[in-house]
């Protein structure tokens, strides 16, 4: 039942920008017919995985078709749920708030093409999860990154958004072809291509170290595991900004899927498979978050923040493997435990993040946060739920962050007393890692807040901003009452984390028989207890006692301007400097000359190492060493039937030589 439901939503979803197609460039109903179809389906799914949750057990369809392998094979399990509800929950939550953000009107080339790309890549992502046929997972992955793709490059005039796609691009196809090797060794593993199947322990070490490998790189590209991210800052920073919340609440999540499915391939995995996902989380989260606190475009700095986030989960899937490796199955409940919590958390409060990033950079035009500042009394409702995200990625009490994260917590300082013999305790120094990834949060959300909504506005356009349509602030108000009560609440979801966890090892114990899980209540609702206490206190007070106004401590100058502020750049310096060895800004600086010099400026980028200073200068390079096969692309379409034709018979007298 739960089934029919599933695929009822996502054949709803599919076709909900197809309307659009056929009527007017700049009509309102085409949108509207889009967004009633999306929150519809979504709705539809939302029942359907509300059955699932109820029945539990693995349900499964699957049909013959005329391809000469695979099938079409879906199917259902608590796993599944985790990464489902938010593809549904801001699939509809994004569509409203294109209503306001994205209007037909104004953007009559493209909205269309948006909404049906929207509706697809939605539908898809839906297929990934549900597809129990390799073939089948190939195909809805090779659609998902094909309208990914067109959502990114929706403003494709622009030569930065159209570079930013075409290496989104580039990377996602890589990607593929490992995940092509991936499922071919699967099927020489399991004799077929059903997914996801439990392999024999006595494979050949090839084998299963090839799988592990090929599908750590073909996922780890999709979720933007260091150094596999290149593609992620760029396409989340110039595409539309609910599409950066779709991409980053939940088509990353998809990465993470896959890697966690790979992991249970084997009963007891090699221990360096944990370790290798220990180590790339721990790079991730670090240099990520180390990053992003360097941006000076605040889209720029969430994208690196989404890569810090997945580090956090990559390391608690390498503990969760880690405690396959050693039959430590709190390690198990607490590492995937808290990796599946803190994707469920991080789907609620990125795309609240990046929904109010684009509420600013619809109010002021401009992404650069030194040209901000005061936004908190121009848009006083877009501060108070930014500024709840904020807090909530940052990992603090009372929201949802600190939850997924403290259970990672707990299970590395397990670590620590693992048996001897088979001690794991150079697991436990990827808690340090975890809490510098948190004070490095902190910096860099402070910087945000406190440049942007704080302070003097730098420009008069940040003078003249103020708050949108009520269709972009409902949804980041329902995601931000979504990360307080999961803070206050979290034994409401823990059941279907646990069930979940149950999926990947049924041999997983109770996370609440590990962590009291009414002490995060406890401690949640005192704090929010304290914090409006307080602030109805202040209220008291201000309005009881007298306000007077006076001048600020002025420096010693006369008339101080907002220019003199603290800039984003400036707080960031002493923190970014810290990873010189990583972090190289290119700057320009212009000289000053005279008694009385004019004007002058500063300018400085964080350039990506591994896209900017590694990738790119080897292509340019390889581009140049091959200028010389240019003509052979540029024949006939005989020429290329040609060339088809010698390669198949090639491939034919390769076939007899060996046959």
């Amino acid at each position: 039942m739960e089934m029919d439901f599933l695929m009822i939503a996502a054949g709803c979803l599919a076709l909900s920008g197809v309307p659009g197609l056929v009527l007017g460039r700049r009509g309102m109903l085409g949108r509207w017919i889009a967004v009633g179809m999306n929150v519809i389906g979504s709705c539809i799914g939302g029942f359907g995985l509300i059955l699932q949750f109820k029945n539990g057990g693995m349900s499964q369809l699957t049909f013959a078709w005329s391809l000469p392998i695979g099938s079409f094979s879906i199917g259902m399990d608590d796993l599944g749920v985790i990464f489902l509800l938010p593809i549904l929950l801001i699939s509809a939550l994004g569509s409203i708030y294109g209503l306001g953000y994205w209007r037909q009107s104004r953007h009559p080339g493209n909205g269309q093409r948006l909404r049906f790309c929207w509706g697809i890549m939605t539908a898809a992502m839906m297929l990934v999860v549900l597809a129990r046929d390799g073939v089948l997972f190939l195909m809805a992955w090779e659609i998902m990154g094909l309208a990914a793709f067109f959502l990114f490059d929706t403003e494709d005039k622009k030569p930065e958004v159209r570079r930013a796609a075409w290496i989104y691009l580039i990377a996602a196809h890589f990607g593929t072809a490992c995940l092509f090797a991936t499922f071919g060794f699967l099927r020489l593993a399991s004799g077929s291509f059903d997914l996801w199947p439990q392999a024999a322990p006595d494979l050949p070490t090839w084998i299963t170290t090839t799988i592990f490998i090929t599908g750590i790189v073909g996922f780890g590209v999709k979720a933007g595991i260091m150094p596999l991210h290149v593609w992620l800052p760029g396409a989340h920073a110039h595409a539309p900004s609910h599409v950066s919340a779709m991409m980053s609440g939940v088509l990353l999540n998809l990465g993470i899927y896959g890697i966690i499915r790979i992991g249970s391939f084997l009963p007891q995995p090699p221990i360096w498979w944990g370790a290798t996902l220990l180590v790339a989380g721990t790079v991730s989260g670090v240099l990520g978050v180390a990053f992003a606190i360097a941006q000076q475009d605040f889209k720029r700095l969430l994208a690196y923040s989404s890569i810090e986030n997945m580090g956090i989960i990559t390391i608690g899937v390498g503990l969760a493997l880690l405690g396959r490796s050693f039959d430590r199955f709190d390690w198990i409940v607490l590492g995937l435990g808290g990796a599946l919590l803190h994707i469920f958390n991080h789907s609620l409060f990125k795309p609240l993040l990046f929904m109010g990033a684009g509420n600013i950079l619809y109010g002021t035009r401009t992404r650069k946060i030194d040209l901000l500042g005061g936004l908190a009394k121009t848009m006083p409702r877009t501060f108070r739920w930014v500024l709840i995200g904020a807090i909530a990625i940052c990992g603090l009490p009372p929201l949802n962050g600190f939850v997924s994260e403290l259970l990672i917590y707990i299970g590395l300082f397990r670590t620590v007393g693992a048996d001897v013999g088979r001690s794991c305790i150079w697991a436990a120094l990827a808690a340090p890692a975890l809490a510098i990834i948190g004070a490095l949060a902190i910096g860099t959300f402070v910087k945000l807040i406190g440049v942007a909504f704080g302070g003097l506005p730098r420009t008069g356009r940040a003078e003249h901003a103020h708050d949108p349509s009520a269709s972009m602030i409902a949804p980041i108000a329902l995601l931000g009452i979504c990360c307080v009560f999961i803070g206050v609440v979290p034994e409401t979801i823990v059941p279907m984390i646990e069930r979940a966890v149950a999926v990947w090892d049924f041999r997983a114990v109770s996370i609440e028989s590990l962590v009291p899980l009414y002490w995060f209540t406890g401690v949640s609702v005192a704090l929010v207890a304290v914090g409006m206490g307080g602030f109805l206190a202040f209220r008291w007070h201000r309005q009881r006692m007298p306000v007077a106004t006076a001048g600020t401590w002025d420096c010693g100058y006369a008339r101080p301007r907002a220019s003199m502020q603290y800039t984003g750049s400036s707080f960031a310096q002493s923190i970014s400097g810290l990873f010189v060895w990583a972090i190289v800004p290119r700057k320009a600086i212009a000289g000053l000359s005279g008694l009385f010099p004019g004007r002058s400026r500063f300018r400085s980028e964080t350039p990506d190492p591994v896209l900017d200073d590694a990738l790119i200068p080897a292509f340019s390079r390889s581009e140049r060493v091959f200028s010389w096969a240019r003509p052979i692309q540029r024949g006939p379409v005989q020429v290329y039937v040609l060339y088809l034709l010698s390669a198949l018979l090639l491939l034919l007298l390769f076939a007899g030589w060996t046959g």
